[in-house]
């Protein structure tokens, strides 16, 4: 495609990715002219294309920031493929759960399967007449041909192959024979593919708008058509990409030694190429690509569960393979929207070295979306896990959410996912009589507990907890006139040290070692609460 923008320089690289026949190949970057903005010969189309094999990719998320960034940076559209010829991996609910984690994390499509748009249908098994005119074709004119070897014959040839350290690769035993020809060679199967034949001098090097130019192994006679009259992966993106007019194919680096057979198809169906950019693999801390078999992480419904919020995930994925934003002095800075990541995006800065997914980042960027949260949109967020675990029933009364917003007030700089909520908060909705003392925090109390115990019903049972103002406000049973109470009591009247000296009231309290802020506990609590807590506690011991 011809490029009328600015271009960046890159030094060269290389990069191990799994070529087509599972084996590791190499491929080389040269310090080649790289794209940075649009080719400017039309509105920027993008698009994200999955498959629906199980849980949704972290991946998937990943690919649908960066394009959907740069499409909006470029007023272009964005568009949601559902690529589903993969019959026999084919799960019904993962395409639902594609669509809910999407829009849960703001990364929304402007066309596909469930919203339609002008280039309907958007899912690939709904486009199976689309694919044939484009085999006749490659078939009429000779670049194409069937295959009817059966998968043992296959099996047994790779076998060979890789026994003798021969490269792998089909043997083109069907190629020029008719179906009677072959029919009499072993090894046959009734029900054809059809592969492409690959010239000896197919071009393997391609500009890309990540990369540079980039150097690719020589690929294998694909298959294009399966037996079972569905396309692969390799014609059937290359010609919706060009009928729904895609301008840029953004994806992960193990499809850059797939591109010579696109731009080959592309090529010989006499269309356009659209821009290539192949983003960096996200890897484990040890290197290894990240993947849903080895690492929870990987399903992106997995975030959801464990308390993640969605605006931090976002941030946290633009910081992969991309630098910080900058402020007005230029210094870094590593928490911005997604707005601001897309308004200054620019593919220059991609860095093609695959970045480590470190958790740790994650859960430091989640802790601070969850402290610049307004206390009712905080408390809104804990609802579904407390439901959940229980702590609350499906509906709430409004003296519920009130307590609740109360409690997320008290314990929202005390938490980095939001899973950690149920713990904090279950004491503030349990019967005291209900309330179960852990037996860490039952073994931790000192042979002094008894007394502090006594000390503090006396003192708290003095405190008056009528409101003087209009609703009962203005009750002198606030954290400060506790604090004031106990302190006097405890630390002043037993000789306790203040560090020590609160440790069994927190226990009866919450029935935790770990608990939100004491004083304002027991405000939210109220006095009656309160005291049946200290008082079953101290009965106990």
């Amino acid at each position: 495609m011809s490029d009328n923008s600015t271009s960046t320089r890159m030094p060269s690289s290389s990069v191990s990715v799994e070529g087509d026949a599972g084996d590791q190949v190499e491929i080389r970057t040269e310090e080649a002219p790289r794209v940075s903005t649009s080719d400017g010969s039309g509105p920027v189309r993008t698009r994200v294309a999955p498959s629906p094999t199980g849980d949704p990719h972290v991946g998937t998320a990943y690919m649908s920031l960066f394009n959907l960034a740069f499409t909006r940076q470029q007023g272009g559209q964005f568009v949601l493929r559902v690529e589903d010829t993969d019959r026999a991996r084919f799960r019904e609910d993962s395409e639902a759960q594609l669509y809910d984690t999407l829009a849960w994390l703001g990364l929304h499509w402007d066309e596909g399967p469930d919203i339609g748009g002008p280039f309907a249908p958007y899912r690939q098994s709904e486009r199976l007449d689309t694919y044939r005119p484009y085999v006749e074709r490659l078939l009429a004119d000779g670049h194409a041909y069937y295959c009817w070897c059966s998968k043992e014959r296959l099996d047994q040839m790779r076998e060979v192959q890789q026994k003798t350290k021969q490269p792998t690769g089909y043997d083109r035993l069907c190629v020029g024979k008719t179906r009677e020809e072959r029919a009499a060679l072993p090894g046959f199967s009734e029900t054809p593919v059809v592969r492409m034949l690959v010239p000896d001098d197919v071009p393997l090097v391609f500009d890309d708008v990540i990369r540079g130019k980039v150097s690719a192994p020589r690929p294998d006679d694909q298959v294009i058509l399966k037996a079972d009259g569905f396309p692969t992966y390799h014609l059937a993106v290359v010609v919706d990409d060009h009928l729904m007019g895609i301008t840029h194919v953004v994806r992960g680096e193990e499809w850059i030694s797939s591109t010579p057979k696109h731009v080959l198809l592309y090529r010989w169906l006499g269309l356009e190429p659209p821009a290539f950019a192949h983003m960096p693999l996200l890897r484990n801390t040890d290197k290894s690509k990240i993947s849903k078999r080895k690492n929870p992480a990987a399903r992106l419904t997995w975030f959801r569960e464990q308390g993640y919020l969605p605006e931090a995930l976002v941030n946290f994925l633009a910081l992969l393979a991309y630098p910080p934003q900058q402020d007005a002095e230029g210094a870094d800075v590593e928490v911005f929207t997604f707005d601001e990541f897309s308004r200054t995006f620019d593919w220059g800065k991609v860095n093609p070295i695959g970045p480590i997914f470190d958790l740790k980042k994650l859960d430091w960027l989640n802790g601070v979306y969850i402290r610049s949260l307004g206390a009712g949109e905080f408390a809104s967020r804990l609802l579904p896990y407390l439901v959940a675990d229980g702590v609350l029933g499906e509906t709430q009364s409004l003296g519920e959410l009130a307590r609740l917003k109360s409690v997320a007030e008290l314990i929202q700089t005390r938490m980095a996912l939001l899973t950690e909520a149920p713990a904090l908060v279950r004491p503030f909705f349990v019967a005291d009589d209900q309330l179960v003392i852990d037996e860490d925090a039952r073994a931790q109390l000192k042979d002094d507990a008894p007394a502090v115990l006594d000390a503090a019903l006396k003192v708290l049972g003095d405190i008056d907890d009528h409101g003087t103002g209009v609703l009962g406000t203005g009750s002198p049973w606030n954290a400060a006139g506790i604090e004031a109470a106990l302190r006097a009591a405890i630390v002043d009247g037993l000789g306790i040290k203040p560090r020590l000296a609160f440790g069994p009231l927190r226990t009866a309290v919450s029935g935790a070692r770990i608990s939100p802020p004491l004083f304002e506990s027991m405000e939210i609590l109220g006095k009656t609460s309160t005291l049946n807590r200290l008082r079953s506690l101290r009965d106990s011991l």
